[in-house]
């Protein structure tokens, strides 16, 4: 009976504390919120830790939502400011790398896209160091400006741009390292069938 409620009609209903409107309100976003927090969480189970926490957030503050804008865009920051207070807690160090050591080779368009499926990118994202991380996805995926990271996280813009430029230069490191044995497995295949 529910399920071509208007987005309006959800929300009203959850202000009202209907339970099946805050569970369909949840079936309907939660799939695409989960992809948001796994991308600052370490693994499937801290990024669910983060969304239920997240919806928490939702429901107890959807009187905020003026029903003027994206409302799924509203929920997408709620869980983006909930992943990144995640972060911030669970990491009171950030790790220093020797960039020096990292290599920055050319990996064209086409091998990235042949070779690495969406799945292990975010891998190589969740792998990344903390701030690196964190940097990485608010400028990357929410769209945000070196002046607005800087903000939100609290470190300079020169520091936003240099974890932004390092954690590109890791990605690229793990995304050739990624191609290396892809193309090895793909060679032993067609050795090991006389291709």
């Amino acid at each position: 009976m529910f399920l071509k409620e208007t987005e309006e009609q959800l929300i009203k209903g959850c202000l009202a504390g209907i339970p099946a409107f805050q569970q369909m309100l949840y079936k309907r976003y939660a799939p695409k919120m989960l992809t948001v927090c796994m991308r600052y969480a370490n693994n499937q189970e801290e990024a669910e830790d983060i969304l239920q926490e997240g919806f928490i957030i939702v429901f107890e503050k959807m009187s905020q939502f003026k029903m003027q804008g994206s409302f799924e865009g509203w929920i997408r920051k709620v869980m983006v400011n909930k992943s990144l207070e995640h972060l911030r807690k669970a990491t009171k160090i950030y790790p220093v790398l020797n960039i020096d050591k990292v290599e920055d080779k050319f990996i064209s368009q086409d091998d990235i896209l042949n070779t690495i499926a969406s799945k292990e990118l975010l891998k190589m994202i969740q792998e990344l160091p903390p701030m690196y991380k964190m940097v990485f996805n608010l400028y990357v995926f929410e769209g945000m400006s070196h002046k607005e990271i800087a903000a939100q996280v609290g470190i300079a813009e020169g520091t936003s741009r240099s974890n932004l430029s390092d954690a590109r230069t890791l990605l690229k490191k793990k995304i050739h390292h990624n191609v290396t044995i892809e193309t090895k497995n793909i060679y032993l295949k067609q050795s090991a069938y006389g291709e």
